[in-house]
Formats: C-alpha cells, sequence, structure tokens
C-alpha cells in the first residue's frame, strides 16, 4: 500500500507492535475477575441497548444502516491498538497516497524517505501507546471487520469497551463498579444509536472526513516532525510548552488547515458536538433509572475530565486536539438539552432526518437558531 520502492509511509505492523509494547500495564485482577468483568459488560452492553432506544426513540434503519448485528467487543489495550490501527490504515489511506507521490518533490523528501515507514510507525505507535490506556470505550465506524475483530455483516460498525481501562477508572474514582460498567456502556450505546438508526449518517462523516483529507497541503516531513514532537513529549524527550503561546497552543490538525479544511472542519466539530453531547445526554437521562450512584459518578467523572492527569497529559492533550474533544462533549450536550426542552425528544430527532438538519457550529452554541431553522416550515 502506498509505497515506492517497498518503502511504506507507515509500517503499520510496527505501529501496533510499539504500541503494544509501551502501553502501561492494565490493573492487576485476577483471572476470575477479569473474566466476571467481560461478562458483565457484555450484559450491560445488552441491557443498555434497550434502555437508550427507548429513551431516544431511535430504532435501526433501512439500507446501509448497520442493523442488530453490530458486534460489541469487549477488548484489552492491544486489542484496541490493532482495531485503530486497522481504522487508521483505512481511512487515511488516500491522504498517504498524496504524500506519497509527492515525496520526492519536497524539502525534506528525500532525508523522509531515508527514514522510512518505520519511524513513522514507531511515532504513531508511541502515540496510540499513550491513548490506549485512556479510551473507556469506543463505536468504531469505519474500520474494516477481520478475524479478531469481527464488524457488522451491512456495512462495517463495531462497539469496543476497554476492560482494563474501565477498570483503572473506576477505581481511581472509588464508585461503584457495577454501577460506572452501565454508565459507561450507555454512553458507548448511544454511538452505537446514531448510526444504526441514520442509514445515512456514516457516509456522511466518511465523506466529511474524505473531503477534509483530500484538502491537506503537507509535506510529508512537516507531518513527521509533528507526530514526533508529540512522541517525544510522551518519553520526556523535549519538555512540553507552558506558555500557551501559538507554537504551544496548536494542535497537528490546526497545522494541516487550509481555507477549505477549516469550513469542512467546523461542520465536522459540529457534528461530533452533537454526538458526544446526545451520548452524554442520554447516558444523564437513563442513568437515574438504572444506574443508582449517577450522581456521584457523574461528579468525579467531569472533575477527572476537568484536570487530565498532569503536566504531561495537558500538553499532549493539546497538541493532538484532544481538548477540543472535551469542549464538544459539554458544547454537545448544552445544545440537546436546550433544543429537547423546547420541542421534547420527537423534535429534537428531526436533527436525524438528513445532513441538511445537523446543526452548524454555530448553532451548537445557540440552539434556538437551530429550532428555528428546522421547525419553522412545520409550525401552524
Amino acid at each position: 500500500m502506498t509505497s515506492i520502492g517497498g518503502a511504506e509511509m507507515v509500517d503499520w505492523k510496527l505501529a501496533v507492535a510499539t504500541a503494544t509494547r509501551f502501553v502501561r500495564p492494565g490493573p492487576e485482577v485476577s483471572r476470575e475477575e477479569a473474566r466476571a468483568v467481560v461478562a458483565e459488560l457484555r450484559r450491560h452492553a445488552a441491557t443498555s441497548e434497550e434502555h437508550v432506544r427507548a429513551f431516544t426513540r431511535m430504532w435501526p434503519g433501512e439500507g446501509k444502516g448497520e442493523g442488530s448485528d453490530t458486534p460489541v467487543l469487549v477488548v484489552d489495550r492491544a486489542g484496541w491498538i490493532k482495531a485503530n490501527v486497522a481504522g487508521f490504515r483505512a481511512i487515511l489511506g488516500p491522504l498517504l497516497e498524496k504524500m506519497q507521490d509527492r515525496r520526492a518533490n519536497v524539502p525534506g523528501g528525500a532525508v523522509f524517505g531515508a527514514v522510512g515507514g518505520k519511524v513513522t510507525g514507531v511515532e504513531l505507535g508511541m502515540l496510540l501507546s499513550f491513548l490506549a490506556s485512556r479510551v473507556l470505550g469506543q463505536y468504531e465506524t469505519f474500520a474494516p471487520p477481520s478475524r479478531d475483530l469481527p464488524g457488522s455483516a451491512t456495512g462495517g460498525g463495531r462497539l469496543l469497551l476497554v476492560a482494563p481501562n474501565i477498570v483503572h477508572v473506576e477505581r481511581e474514582l472509588d464508585v461503584n463498579p457495577h454501577d460506572f460498567r452501565l454508565w459507561v456502556c450507555l454512553h458507548e450505546e448511544t454511538h452505537r444509536t446514531q448510526f444504526t438508526a441514520v442509514p445515512w449518517l456514516r457516509d456522511h462523516v466518511e465523506g466529511e472526513i474524505q473531503a477534509f483529507l483530500a484538502e491537506t497541503d503537507v509535506d510529508p516531513a512537516t507531518l513527521l516532525e509533528r507526530i514526533r514532537e508529540a512522541a517525544q513529549s510522551l518519553a520526556g524527550g523535549r519538555p512540553p510548552e507552558e506558555d500557551g503561546g501559538d507554537e504551544g497552543g496548536r494542535s497537528i490538525v490546526d497545522l494541516v488547515q487550509t481555507p477549505a479544511q477549516r469550513e469542512i472542519l467546523g461542520r465536522l466539530t459540529a457534528v461530533m458536538s452533537l454526538l458526544e453531547g446526545h451520548a452524554d445526554y442520554v447516558m444523564d437521562g437513563v442513568g437515574p433509572q438504572v444506574v443508582p450512584s449517577v450522581a456521584e459518578i457523574r461528579e468525579k467523572f467531569q472533575q477527572r475530565r476537568a484536570k487530565g492527569a498532569g503536566r504531561l497529559d495537558a500538553a499532549l492533550r493539546r497538541l493532538l486536539g484532544l481538548d477540543a474533544k472535551l469542549r464538544q462533549y459539554r458544547d454537545g450536550e448544552r445544545f440537546v438539552r436546550a433544543v429537547v426542552g423546547e420541542v421534547g425528544m420527537d423534535g429534537f430527532n428531526r436533527v436525524w432526518t438528513s445532513p441538511n438538519t445537523l446543526p452548524t457550529k454555530a448553532e451548537i452554541a445557540k440552539p434556538a437558531d437551530w429550532v428555528a431553522r428546522v421547525h419553522r416550515h412545520t409550525e401552524p
């Protein structure tokens, strides 16, 4: 794939091997406890499906929407790494082909060619090793199915629950483990419901991502250097920025934006804010009915989100753009809560009618504007 003279832009196998080698070990659990956690997460995932769909009034769609065969996979950190490398390889293919074509014709291209895909694989692996210990769950929309990581038979998609991370956080927060596991499943099941109940959503998001990547105009050496900065911060080889200046505040995404990309990114940000905020809203809406300690869990988890895990974690979150993801949770949840409060759940669900009814980035901040735009033609 995307090779010249046998040299790949990214050595994907090495990325998996590096990430697996450097990822932090999970919490200590006995074999019996591990089996119990896996079994409980699977039960909670099945239960969450019923709760989420009843609360949201969203049901599996027709046509391209993945149905109830979308698998739930309880994985360890290595399993999460393998799944995400497969996803990156699928979604980044067009961009890597473009960069491969440019590699010999740009400043630094010859050096990059000499370095080859192995260094890139190592750097990517270092970043994945950092992220692999932090993700509790993930609905994978684009990753191709494999023997070890099956997907939906009707077009892809699978729900990953990262068992060691869930156990780690529930211990760190000192909350009821059974309640916390169900609470996490409610959030992740909402994402699965969003894509299975809205047939066009997957293609729309993928189209926006590919449009963003198609506009990317960055030489391979620059991108590699930015990935290396993140990895070196992770390894302690370079002190993170403390002054919050331009360089310290720039993420990887910021560095590759053209004017066209900024427009696309605005739409993607609005969609992701909607999806993440909707999941948080549903998680809290269903929670009081089925999770007795939901108030305590939410308070402690919000505090954990806000403070991160120290100076190094904050620097990497900024560099990778993860701070923007935290804002998406907050802004999106406020949008959903405001719209449901004004027009009810059925009125909110008009957001899933078509890409034209998705909120804009400005409407995420001003929910009343979305209500006026989408509902004005149908009000008496």
